[in-house]
């Protein structure tokens, strides 16, 4: 079988490879750490989705248009999209009808199989971030109030900081009260620089200052922040708008990643913030926040369907190490561990 053995075979290996390691600092042993991070932070999403699976194949041992019914009804209600599950529907009874599939029991691995291919297939996307090939490479975050923005940009600061970066965060989100103390606030837990300027001020003039100081200071990475308005989408184009002009004309070829922010647990309603996020800035990749908070983890799939931009982090907790570069290897297994 395909994917879903090769996934099974690839973390059973390391299980077995990494046994006994934990207390050490190997890549071996931060590895595994990282896939127990998947394993916890999708729990919600695995007991709900594989729980129904497995109930799905106790009770239809053969594969009839029954259990078509009933598999389609699963997928949509762990937020996969209706349009992706319909698409994916076609697929697999397209494959059962070839390999002639009769055993529901099989069955369960060519879904995994097809589930994923889905996301890697035809063209692949990057789940790496676009350094720049001289500092600083700049990083644009765009999101509506809520979702964990400030955070997130703070837990990244903090990973690009253990990782030996100079950074800076930029508070462009000058109008929402606290932001700038918030981010602020994080700039002191990750031990990283800030720059700000007084509530209410020209967010462009904010970043302009920041890359200044980036530039004069020799940071790494800078992390710039914005206001979240998506209700007003005029005055929040023409605001990245001129953001984007300024980091252009201080850098080129920045931003060298606009990255939007999306809350797992609103489901469907995070697909339409991307869409319209998409329509106003140039979106290249997004970060799903309060993962683990959620049993509808199908949202990764609907997103790489339906506005077909990468996810770059995904969010699996509160600590600052659970915001976890996306891995599609680890999250297939993360949700399908029990099948394994």
């Amino acid at each position: 079988m395909g994917l879903f053995n090769k996934i099974k075979n690839m973390f059973q290996k390391q299980e077995a490879t990494v046994l006994g390691k934990e207390d050490e600092q190997s890549t071996e042993s931060v590895e595994k750490k990282n896939v127990k991070i998947y394993e916890k932070g999708l729990s919600k999403s695995r007991e709900s989705f594989v729980s129904k699976l497995a109930n799905l194949t106790n009770k239809y041992h053969k594969v009839t248009e029954a259990y078509f019914e009933e598999l389609e009804e699963i997928l949509i209600m762990a937020d996969i999209g209706v349009n992706t599950v319909m698409e994916f529907m076609e697929r697999l009874r397209d494959r059962v009808r070839k390999e002639k599939i009769e055993d529901t029991e099989y069955l369960k691995e060519v879904i995994v199989d097809e589930l994923f291919i889905i996301y890697v297939n035809d063209d692949v996307l990057s789940s790496s971030i676009h350094f720049a090939s001289a500092a600083p490479t700049v990083i644009l975050f765009v999101g509506v109030n809520g979702v964990g923005k400030t955070t997130t940009i703070g837990k990244l600061a903090w990973k690009l900081k253990e990782e030996g970066k100079k950074v800076l965060l930029v508070a462009g989100d000058t109008f929402r009260a606290g932001a700038s103390a918030q981010l602020e606030e994080w700039s002191v837990r990750a031990g990283v620089d800030f720059i700000t300027k007084e509530e209410g001020s020209d967010p462009a003039s904010v970043v302009f200052d920041g890359l200044e100081k980036a530039l004069s200071e020799h940071h790494d990475v800078v992390l710039i922040d914005t206001a979240g308005r998506l209700q007003n989408k005029v005055n929040l184009m023409k605001e990245l708008e001129k953001i984007n002009k300024v980091i252009a004309s201080k850098i080129e070829g920045a931003p060298h990643e606009t990255l939007l922010i999306i809350d797992a647990t609103t489901g469907q309603n995070g697909i339409s913030q991307a869409k319209s996020f998409k329509e106003i800035t140039n979106i290249t990749g997004i970060v799903l926040t309060k993962l683990d908070g959620t049993a509808k983890g199908g949202i990764v799939l609907a997103i790489k369907e339906e506005v077909n931009i990468p996810v770059k982090y995904i969010g699996l907790g509160e600590r600052k190490e659970d915001l976890q570069t996306f891995d599609i290897e680890k999250y297939i297994y993360g949700l399908f561990k029990d099948m394994m």
